[in-house]
């Protein structure tokens, strides 16, 4: 056998594993800043985050970050860190609040995922049902879906962000959310993700995963993390092939 042979045989595997995930997933829970869109293309994280941290200097709450925080790129995990420390508080609303409105900011320069607009469509005109199940506000995630288009794809199911940040994931909460509200039996659920925290989420749920990886690192933070390379793909286009097989 070839090494071109061995590939095709791969490809014709991997292509078969997908239409039987497709076959029996009737549900999909998707996470938003990855899968749909790469929300913080044209606003990066790292100029959030240090937004953030001028605000807290500029309210005299700065000595609340530890020195790794202040040079955080990662916004969201600062004030996941701060919500350990100072659960309740005012503080904590505030900078919730602030990184809704820099999310929104970011949503209207986000850029599409490839594949992902027409996969939503299709896997809706097929019969599945779509739920969001995220990190991020649902308030910007509802913002960028009417400006594709896609919101009725979706609504009413938007599980984002609350000030109970508690229950981020890895926390199932936002799946369990979804899963109950449509009625989704979990065997029959697939949660499309793309990171470790995705993957944790899923399992809690008892749905099956599916891991995006735009990228290499992406993808060996999934694969260190325990996420089968079966489970994982580079593109959401073979995946819409699938889909679009399920059709006819």
């Amino acid at each position: 056998m070839t090494a071109e042979t061995g590939r095709t045989d791969l490809v014709t595997r991997e292509a078969k594993e997908l239409r039987e995930l497709v076959a029996r997933t009737r549900h999909v829970l998707f996470d938003f800043d990855g899968p749909i869109c790469r929300l913080f293309a044209g606003y990066p994280a790292k100029d959030i985050a240090r937004a953030q941290v001028e605000w807290l200097d500029s309210s005299g709450r700065g000595a609340v970050l530890t020195e790794e925080e202040r040079f955080s790129p990662d916004p969201h995990g600062t004030l996941s860190a701060l919500a350990e420390r100072h659960p309740g508080t005012d503080l904590v609303a505030e900078l919730e609040e602030r990184l809704t409105w820099h999310e929104l900011r970011a949503a209207k320069k986000a850029r599409p995922t490839p594949y992902a607009d027409p996969l939503i469509r299709t896997w809706v005109a097929v019969g599945a049902r779509l739920a969001i199940v995220t990190n991020n506000s649902a308030r910007t995630v509802t913002a960028y879906l009417r400006d594709r288009g896609v919101f009725s794809c979706f609504h009413p199911h938007v599980y984002g962000r609350t000030q109970d940040l508690s229950v981020l994931k890895p926390h199932p909460k936002t799946l369990i959310l979804a899963l109950t509200a449509m009625g989704a039996a979990p065997e029959a659920s697939l949660m499309i993700g793309d990171t470790p925290s995705d993957h944790l989420a899923a399992r809690a749920a008892g749905v099956d995963f599916l891991g995006y990886a735009r990228n290499e690192a992406s993808e060996l933070r999934m694969l260190e993390a325990g996420v089968p390379r079966e489970s994982i793909i580079g593109s959401l286009e073979p995946l819409l092939h699938a889909v679009r097989l399920a059709r006819s």
